[in-house]
């Protein structure tokens, strides 16, 4: 059995969950739609650039959750997925995954955006592990804090390192799938990386070194 690492935004769907919730915030008025689409935006390319200030970013995204109750935020999060998710869903994802199950790989996500957004979306793919950034809760509450280390870049090693010291497992065999550049961290520690339907800078990185390459479009 290996493991088989897929990131999340533009690799099992078609888009950014992370900016697709900034997206449905605004479009429903629940946040200010021109002050906060704007910083949204340029977080976003920020991230497409490679220069993202995570701890920013995540105080920024994880800011509307702090003001709303855990069971307005579910309701929330339910229009979220019928609207903005199950659209971009994508079928060979699915069957990709179904082949590491059946082939007795253990599947995980590790994504740089929050639990939150994210873990409803790998319950779709019928993928339960899934390491992600994490928003601080306190007496039942979003504080608009992290908790721990954001899984972005080096994080994701830093995060995945942990967690396979705890399962007691080992990256001998494993696969990540992944589209960015902000992810070549870990790319180059997996013994098959993979990029998928990738970014222009990852895409010149992985023919240089003789990476495959695939879409999921």
């Amino acid at each position: 059995m290996a493991l088989a690492i897929f990131d999340l935004d533009n690799t099992l769907i078609a888009n950014d969950s992370d900016f697709l919730w900034g997206e449905f915030l605004v479009a429903n008025g629940y946040v200010d739609a021109e002050q906060f689409a704007q910083k949204n935006t340029q977080f976003y390319q920020d991230y497409q650039q490679g220069c993202l200030d995570i701890t920013a970013y995540q105080r920024f995204a994880l800011k509307p959750l702090s003001e709303q109750s855990l069971e307005t935020l579910e309701q929330w999060h339910q229009q979220f997925m019928q609207q903005y998710i199950e659209p971009i869903l994508l079928p060979k994802a699915h069957d990709l995954v179904k082949k590491h199950k059946e082939n007795g790989d253990r599947v995980i996500i590790i994504t740089a955006t929050n639990t939150f957004i994210t873990r409803p979306i790998g319950l779709r793919y019928g993928i339960t592990e899934l390491l992600g950034t994490e928003g601080e809760i306190k007496n039942g509450r979003y504080t608009g804090e992290v908790s721990g280390i954001p899984t972005f870049q080096e994080g994701k090693v830093t995060r995945l390192n942990a967690w396979l010291k705890q399962e007691g497992e080992t990256l001998e065999g494993s696969f990540f799938y992944s589209d960015s550049h902000n992810d070549l961290p870990l790319l180059k520690r997996v013994d098959y990386p993979v990029v998928v339907d990738g970014d222009e800078t990852l895409i010149k990185f992985a023919k240089a070194h003789q990476w495959p390459i695939m879409s999921l479009r």
